[in-house]
Order: C-alpha cells, then sequence, then structure tokens
C-alpha cells in the first residue's frame, strides 16, 4: 500500500489532472487506517478540493525535464500548450464534487440572509394559537 502526505503530487487511477495531496483522514481509534484523501489542484484560476478514497489515486508519474533527457530521447513539440480540460460528464463529476466539498460563497451565503421571512397569519377572531394550559397541579381545581 502506498502511504500518502501532505503534499505529495497524485493523480486519480481513471486519469484526470495531477493534484496535490493536502490531508490525510486517518480512522480516530487507528491513525494507520486511511479513511480519505483531500486533493486540491487548479481548473484554470478556480480552487478545485474533493476528498478521494486512497484506493482511487496513485502517485503521479514524474516528469523528467529537458535537462534530464538524454541525447536520444526528444523534448516534446508542443511543451508551452496547457493541459486539456476535463469536458462532459467527467467535467460534470468534478463541478458536483467540488460543490458538495466547498462551503456555500459569502455572496450566496448573504443572498439567503437578506431574504425576509414570511410573516406569520393572524389567528382567526376567537381563537388562541399557543399551548393549551390546564389550570390546577395533580387534578386538584383552584377555588
Amino acid at each position: 500500500m502506498t502511504v500518502f502526505k501532505s503534499g505529495d503530487l497524485v493523480v486519480l487511477k481513471s486519469g484526470g489532472p495531477t493534484m496535490t495531496v493536502d490531508t490525510v483522514n486517518t480512522d480516530i481509534f487507528d491513525d494507520d487506517k486511511i479513511t480519505g484523501i483531500l486533493c486540491v489542484w487548479f481548473l484554470g484560476d478556480k480552487l478545485q478540493r474533493v476528498r478521494f478514497d486512497h484506493q482511487a489515486i496513485e502517485p503521479a508519474p514524474l516528469e523528467r525535464t529537458p535537462l534530464e533527457k538524454t541525447p536520444l530521447e526528444e523534448a516534446p513539440a508542443a511543451s508551452a500548450a496547457p493541459p486539456a480540460e476535463p469536458a462532459g460528464d467527467y467535467q460534470a463529476v468534478l463541478d458536483d464534487m467540488v460543490d458538495a466539498m466547498n462551503p456555500p460563497t459569502e455572496a450566496a451565503a448573504s443572498r439567503a440572509a437578506a431574504k425576509k421571512p414570511k410573516p406569520a397569519h393572524a389567528a382567526k377572531r376567537g381563537t388562541v394559537e399557543g399551548p393549551t394550559i390546564a389550570a390546577g397541579v395533580g387534578g386538584s381545581t383552584i377555588g
């Protein structure tokens, strides 16, 4: 089993962007039992943060810099090209996971707080709303 720690670079076994391990969650009673790995990465300017099962990720493959390559290895032709953005169903799943993990923004919270509560309906004439009050204690009446 691979041991992950904060700062490790990982990828999903099924593919996707290179992510950084933020936090390794363990069982409250057993520090050796991993319950999840919180990973972060950027999608454009937006920070993505999602918790994955530790069996779904693996260490990211190490990339060799052009200086480390031997003369027989070719340098990539489009080294300045940005990585491909996730698309389709994969992007929708990522967006749903990010929305579920991130707290609502301050703007959304202020909009929710700005909503005025609906006024309570007035009681009909002759009726009283609220708890029923019984006279006396223990079945006795006060006279």
